[in-house]
């Protein structure tokens, strides 16, 4: 696990940042889960609402899985691979806040099966270097709320 400020990214995930973009996923038999980082939550403050695309719909890396909205800010959530949605979480819908109350547990938004994860994976963050990008990611993030 590497933890800078108080940040969680632990090292059997990989992860797509940038801009307003934190986002980890997990391999898990073929198949990616999606979520969002306890960096991200907290750059985007309480979650108030999340819509999903359905199951069974394709989505390509870079393109949206769906829809958040905080009392500060509403974007899209971008899925880092191309692939089939399987599943979402339900549970979101009835409490958003899972993404800021256990953002690596209950609170993952999506499972994807990943139809190039070869390609793919390559433009993630994986366990090498995790600490400096993540220094760099939680700089970033603060620096745009202004701490």
């Amino acid at each position: 696990m590497v933890t800078v400020d108080g940040f969680d990214f632990p090292e059997d995930l990989f992860y797509l940042g940038g801009g307003t973009d934190q986002l980890w996923i997990k391999k898990e038999n073929g198949k990616v889960r999606l979520g969002m980082t306890s960096l991200g939550s907290y750059a985007a403050g309480k979650i108030k609402f999340i819509r999903l695309r359905p199951p069974g719909k394709e989505v390509k890396a870079g393109r949206s899985v769906g829809t958040l909205e905080s009392g500060k800010w509403t974007g899209a959530v971008k899925s880092p691979v191309t692939g089939t949605i399987i599943e979402t979480n339900e549970d979101l819908k009835a409490n958003p806040g899972l993404l800021n109350d256990d953002p690596f547990g209950k609170g993952w938004i999506a499972l994807i099966e990943a139809s190039n994860w070869d390609g793919e994976v390559g433009a993630l963050q994986g366990a090498d270097g995790l600490e400096a990008w993540a220094k760099t990611e939680v700089k970033e993030k603060k620096a745009l709320k202004g701490e």
